[in-house]
């Protein structure tokens, strides 16, 4: 019986505290009290990346990306998600395709805050521990993909917008 008390009244605390912990994941105030756009903020307020932002939350990687970590992310919008296979975004929030998503998503993002401009030709290490080749020229491209909008700035880093997902090579 103790055990059964000791259980409800964890699972009370647990009700209790992660309501809280989710409104601080999503707080547009960073903990030294500034206030700002977080990657994530900025995606899920944005209608071009309803799919991403979907995709981030079943991967759980929206704490990651909504945190002080400066990070740097290729966002494909909802038209380059449409453009991948039929079937291919359902397959994805398959629970046994979890680990995949979270390895699709993180090709995307690379460590640090990179600007447009800082970008040079060569390969760059993924957040997943895959390169990606950026080549600059008459504009930017990751792998086959056009960043079709740069610079974007967020409170913990930089997103350009990508016009193909990155898929990491088999």
């Amino acid at each position: 019986m103790k055990k059964l008390t000791f259980l409800t009244s964890a699972f009370a605390l647990m009700l209790a505290v992660l309501p809280a912990q989710a409104k601080e994941a999503t707080s547009l105030q960073s903990k030294d009290g500034h206030t700002g756009n977080t990657i994530v903020s900025i995606a899920s307020t944005n209608d071009s990346f309803d799919v991403l932002t979907a995709l981030l939350k079943h991967a759980k990687l929206v704490g990651v990306l909504n945190g002080e970590t400066e990070f740097t992310v290729f966002a494909p919008t909802d038209d380059a998600f449409g453009r991948l296979p039929k079937g291919t975004i359902e397959s994805l929030f398959q629970p046994e395709n979890r680990e995949l998503l979270a390895t699709i998503l993180t090709y995307h993002v690379v460590p640090g805050s990179v600007r447009s401009t800082q970008l040079s030709s060569g390969s760059v290490n993924s957040v997943a521990g895959i390169p990606l080749d950026v080549s600059v020229g008459s504009g930017v491209m990751v792998n086959s993909s056009n960043v079709v909008t740069a610079d974007i700035e967020a409170s913990n880093g930089i997103i350009h917008v990508v016009d193909t997902v990155l898929l990491p090579p088999q």
